[in-house]
């Protein structure tokens, strides 16, 4: 079950990072066919591949499995910016958000 969420949040993530598998392969520092190997259920990467996986994808290891974010690179982004707000910056930033779920 794990597995398969794994195998298909990779692919969903490396994706819209717009990257091929290749790409990213040989960005991680491994063979060419590594991201494919994993992503067509030959394999699994080892822990600190998986952290290096994570990392290439800005995606933190607890976002990676949580399939309900659907876009973990763009909120986690937006965490991180909204960190360097002021607390009147982010009451905007608040409602701008509260103001676009409901349109």
């Amino acid at each position: 079950m794990y597995e398969d969420l794994f195998y298909e949040r990779l692919t969903t993530l490396r994706t819209q990072k717009g990257v091929s598998a290749r790409d990213m392969s040989l960005s991680l520092g491994q063979s060419e066919s590594y991201i494919n190997k994993i992503e067509n259920k030959k394999s699994l990467p080892s822990m600190t591949g998986f952290f290096y996986i994570c990392e290439y994808l800005n995606v933190p290891p607890k976002d990676f499995f949580n399939d309900e974010v659907s876009f973990p690179t763009k909120l986690n982004d937006l965490i991180n910016e909204s960190k360097k707000l002021n607390d009147g910056q982010l009451e905007h930033l608040l409602a701008i958000i509260k103001d676009l779920k409901t349109t």
